[in-house]
């Protein structure tokens, strides 16, 4: 499964949320899997993780491993981290769920001097009446909410992505699958 660009070196996204058991791994295995029915898995590599320590070593959220079954998604087998320094360093896309992961993870990019600019997933939404964040489901359980803001926001930051970096297939899409 490989497919075509200019730079042998893969993109790299990493996404964040404050655990790393709702929100980010949701994003990650949603993402990782658009990009396998694109064609797009081996230019594209994809790590989620959280900015606090207190879920490291657990598995992700059941209602949201829940939700992305429901929607034909296979669920990640992870363990919850916390974003390093290295993380930080060495993927292209930070891309986090709310102002509060933004401001975190801006001020971790100051003290490491890395000139990078995270970015909030909902801004890949071409929707003016869109949400700036993605709301943490942990404590209102609206997995189902959640899931559509992801859907909808990793079209675009696909597409986002395939452009900048004109990434090409070698295979065939597969189009037909479940989303």
């Amino acid at each position: 499964m490989t497919a075509q660009r200019a730079n042998p070196k893969p993109v790299r996204v990493l996404f964040v949320c404050a655990g790393n058991i709702c929100r980010s791994p949701m994003a990650e295995a949603v993402f990782r899997h658009k990009l396998e029915k694109a064609g797009l898995d081996g230019l594209v590599e994809v790590d989620s993780a959280g900015i606090g320590a207190w879920n490291v070593g657990s598995r992700p959220h059941w209602r949201a491993m829940r939700e992305l079954k429901r929607h034909g998604i296979p669920a990640p087998d992870r363990r919850a981290r916390q974003v390093t320094p290295e993380d930080l360093a060495r993927f292209d896309y930070i891309v986090v769920m709310d102002l509060e992961n933004l401001n975190d993870v801006r001020a971790m990019l100051r003290r490491l001097g890395l000139d990078k600019e995270p970015r909030l997933l909902l801004e890949f939404l071409d929707d003016p009446r869109a949400p700036m964040e993605v709301p943490d489901p942990y404590y209102d359980h609206r997995f189902d909410k959640v899931f559509d803001l992801i859907d909808r926001a990793t079209d675009g930051l696909l597409e986002a992505i395939r452009q900048k970096h004109h990434l090409k297939p070698e295979r065939p899409s597969k189009k037909g699958e479940q989303k």
